[in-house]
């Protein structure tokens, strides 16, 4: 994979890029003017990393030094300007992005592979948790919309406000009917799920529980499970 292919990876670069496309700008104006327009909501930013990045983009020539400017007694700043690779790089990139599913990695999605790790009284509670956490998020967000809509700004320019509460919506209505599922009983393997906790608090271990699943549980209810032995 190339040095460039790689930078992809990185959504600050591609922020960076954006900013100087309107303009030559040193690395503190350019993180001045994302969070000037509340991007740092959106692509993490930060003052050290942001730095590093604009090496790594000058490096591949998609910017160029253009200049140095001082303000007053502090130490003279470079200003940088995107050249036409870098143009180029800019608008191959952002159709990418726009055009391109991709397959992400959310934490939750990891936490929920593993669910069984946690009784089911115990994720109840954490999702209850999160679940308040999103409603409060959701409000949040909202009223960031609503502020960026009083100050006049194009609803083009904040239109991630939207996108980010469409998705703690769908995520909020999730965990929402996954907690009514479980509570209820109804989440296929349920018996299994609470039976293995129950086992595990009398002192059963886990090792037992997997390689002797006839041992504790009804036949055919484990048939899914891998029951090769680990190696001592």
């Amino acid at each position: 994979m190339s040095v460039l292919a790689r930078s992809r990876s990185n959504p600050l670069a591609l922020a960076i890029l954006s900013c100087l496309s309107e303009q030559p700008m040193h690395p503190y104006q350019i993180s001045a003017t994302l969070k000037h327009r509340n991007k740092e909501a959106s692509i993490r930013l930060n003052y050290g990393s942001l730095y590093s990045v604009v090496g790594s983009l000058l490096k591949q020539g998609l910017i160029a030094e253009h200049g140095t400017s001082q303000d007053g007694n502090r130490p003279q700043r470079t200003i940088y300007a995107i050249t036409p690779e870098g143009e180029t790089e800019l608008v191959d990139w952002m159709r990418e992005l726009i055009r391109m599913p991709v397959k992400e990695y959310p934490a939750l999605e990891a936490g929920l592979a593993l669910l069984p790790v946690l009784s089911p009284d115990t994720v109840v509670a954490l999702l209850g948790e999160r679940l308040d956490r999103l409603r409060a998020s959701i409000e949040q967000e909202q009223a960031g919309i609503a502020e960026a809509a009083q100050m006049g700004l194009p609803q083009v320019l904040s239109i991630e406000g939207e996108y980010a509460v469409a998705l703690l919506r769908a995520e909020r209505d999730f965990v929402e009917s996954l907690i009514k599922s479980i509570d209820s009983k109804q989440i296929g393997g349920y018996e299994f799920w609470a039976r293995m906790h129950q086992l595990r608090d009398e002192g059963v271990s886990l090792a037992d529980l997997t390689r002797n699943p006839e041992k504790y549980f009804a036949a055919g209810e484990v048939t899914w499970m891998a029951l090769d032995e680990a190696p001592d």
